[in-house]
C-alpha cells in the first residue's frame, strides 16, 4: 500500500472533515516516525501534544499490554480502582480537586460549561472566553471558541457565551455583569497562535474571580502534563484555578480528558449531572498512570525545561538570520515562530525534508516537540528548518 492508494481510500469512504498533508505513518518510536514507504521523520509537533512522551513509549506500551490482558472496560455504575488511582495521581499533582473522565479535551469543556451552569442555579449562566481561544469542535465548545472562522456555517450558536481579548484585563473587566459565572482561557493559545498569558492578568483574574465568586477555569489540554516544563502551566504563575481541564497528554496516545474541581464545589455536580461512557475506563486509566510515573521516573519536566531554553536559543539564532521572522514565543516545548510571510509551504517543505511541524493563523510556525526530546534531535530538527528558511530566502 502506498500513501497515494491510501490517499484514494480516504477520498471513497472517510467523510472529508480534515485537511491533509501527503503523509501516511505507519510506526513510530521516541520523537521518531515512518510512513508507509518506511521515510523517517523528526515529530516536532507530537500530535498536536498528544504524543508527550513519544511515539510508542516503553511505559505506555507495557501498560496497554498488560491491562488488555485484564479488562478494558467497566460501566461507571462499578467502582474503578484505576480509575481512582489516576484521579488521585492527578488530585495531589495539582491543587486537591476531585475529578471527572471523559475521553477528549473537548468533553472536558463540555463538562466545564455544565458545571459552570449548574454552580450558577440558573441565575448566572454567562460565560467569557478570549478571542483567538480554541476549546473543542462540538456545538457548545465551538461557541466557547474565540474564532469566527470556527462559527461560520453552524449558526445559531448556543447563547451564554462572551468573549474579551487575551491579556486584556480591562476588556474582561468590561465583560462581566451580573450574569458571568465564569472566565475560561488558556495559558498559552495554541491553535490561537502560541500566545501567553502575562502573570500580571493573570494573577488579576484570580482576584476578580474570587471577589465575584465567578469560577475560573483553565484549559490545560494542550498544556498541561509537562509540555511547558511543569506538570501544569498554571504552576508558573503562582495561583490556583478553580476548573483545570486536561486531554492529550494524560494518555499518551490514547483517548482520555479529564476535568477537575476544587472540592469545596466539586458536590455542584451529583449522580445523574453529567456522564461519559468510556470515560476513565481501566485500560485509559493504566496509561494515565503510567504516563505520570515516567514523567517522574525520568525526570521529564527537567528535560522539557532545559531542552526548551535550548530550543529557544536555537530558534532566536534563526530570527536573527532571517528577516521574515518576526517573533519567536513560546513556553518549555512549546514555540511559535511568527513570520511575515505564509508558513503552509514551509510545512510542506520541512515535511520533505524530513521534519514534522504545524503552521497556525497562516503565519505562525508551531513546534511541540516531545519531552524526551536530546539535544542532538533539536540540532537536526532545526538544521533542516534552517535549510528550508535559506531557500525559502533565496526566493525572496
Amino acid at each position: 500500500m502506498t500513501t497515494n492508494k491510501i490517499a484514494k481510500l480516504y477520498e471513497r469512504y472517510i467523510v472529508p472533515t480534515y485537511s491533509h498533508l501527503p503523509l501516511a505513518l505507519v510506526k513510530g518510536k521516541g520523537v521518531k516516525v515512518w510512513d508507509v514507504e518506511q521515510r523517517e521523520y523528526l515529530d516536532f509537533f507530537s500530535s498536536w501534544g498528544v504524543s508527550n512522551l513519544g511515539h510508542c513509549h516503553p511505559a505506555v506500551v507495557n501498560a496497554l499490554k498488560d491491562q488488555a490482558k485484564k479488562l478494558l472496560h467497566i460501566p461507571n455504575n462499578y467502582y474503578g480502582l484505576l480509575q481512582a488511582k489516576l484521579a488521585r495521581e492527578i488530585s495531589e499533582s495539582s491543587f486537591g480537586g476531585k475529578v471527572f473522565f471523559c475521553n477528549s479535551g473537548a468533553e472536558a469543556n463540555e463538562a466545564a460549561i455544565k458545571f459552570a451552569r449548574k454552580y450558577g442555579k440558573g441565575k448566572r449562566r454567562e460565560i467569557i472566553s478570549m478571542y483567538k481561544s480554541f476549546h473543542g469542535r462540538t456545538l457548545a465548545t465551538l461557541t466557547l471558541t474565540g474564532q469566527e472562522k470556527y462559527h461560520f456555517g453552524y449558526e445559531p450558536l448556543p447563547s451564554g457565551f462572551k468573549y474579551a481579548p487575551f491579556n486584556d484585563i480591562k476588556a474582561t473587566k468590561e465583560a462581566i455583569n451580573e450574569k458571568t459565572i465564569a472566565i475560561i482561557l488558556e495559558l498559552i493559545q495554541g491553535e490561537g497562535g502560541v500566545n501567553i498569558a502575562d502573570e500580571d492578568y493573570i494573577n488579576e483574574l484570580r482576584q476578580i474571580c474570587d471577589k465575584r465568586d465567578i469560577l475560573l477555569i483553565f484549559d490545560e489540554v494542550q498544556t498541561g502534563i509537562g509540555r511547558t516544563g511543569r506538570l501544569f502551566c498554571y504552576q508558573h504563575y503562582g495561583i490556583k484555578p478553580d476548573v483545570l481541564l486536561l486531554a492529550k497528554g494524560l494518555g499518551g496516545g490514547v483517548p482520555i480528558g479529564a476535568m477537575v474541581v476544587k472540592k469545596e464545589i466539586a458536590d455542584v455536580f451529583s449522580p445523574h449531572s453529567h456522564a461519559s461512557t468510556f470515560g476513565g475506563n481501566p485500560l485509559v486509566c493504566k496509561v494515565g498512570l503510567a504516563v505520570f510515573k515516567a514523567i517522574k521516573k525520568e525526570k521529564l519536566l527537567r528535560n522539557a525545561a532545559e531542552m526548551g531554553d535550548y530550543l529557544k536559543e536555537k530558534l532566536e539564532k534563526l530570527k536573527k538570520k532571517y528577516v521574515f521572522i518576526k517573533e519567536i514565543r513560546g513556553r518549555g516545548l512549546m514555540w511559535g515562530v511568527e513570520l511575515t510571510i505564509e508558513g503552509t509551504g514551509i510545512v510542506q517543505n520541512c515535511l520533505d525534508k524530513g521534519l514534522l511541524i504545524n503552521c497556525t493563523q497562516d503565519k505562525i510556525l508551531r513546534l511541540m516537540p516531545p519531552l524526551v526530546i536530546k539535544k542532538k534531535d533539536i540540532d537536526k530538527g532545526v538544521g533542516i528548518l534552517d535549510g528550508v528558511l535559506q531557500a525559502e530566502k533565496e526566493k525572496i
